[in-house]
């Protein structure tokens, strides 16, 4: 896999829709602690170009992560949603603990 600009290790859902995600981001050659991203954010951030991925931090190896599947945003602006399956029409991370 290629190089990646984000970590998702959990998401909370609210009406159908991503309302916030727990990940990690890049900082250079490290990550960063915990950071809480809006659906919003994520949106934007993900139509700019920034690489996120599922995933889970392994413990004590620092910037080392567990990589699940690759997120990305489809759909048009006013009905875009965040997904881990090319054919979901919905917003739907498989395999991310709901927190």
């Amino acid at each position: 896999m290629q190089k990646f600009d984000g970590v998702i290790e959990a998401v909370r859902y609210k009406g159908g829709k991503i309302d916030v995600v727990r990940a990690y981001e890049r900082r250079g050659a490290t990550f960063s602690d915990r950071v809480v991203l809006d659906r919003k954010t994520l949106l934007e951030r993900l139509t700019k170009g920034k690489r996120f991925v599922t995933g889970q931090r392994r413990e004590f190896w620092a910037s080392t992560f567990e990589i699940g599947k690759q997120v990305k945003a489809a759909g048009k602006e006013a009905k875009q949603f965040v997904a881990t399956r090319a054919d979901a029409d919905h917003d739907e991370l498989e395999g991310v603990p709901a927190f």
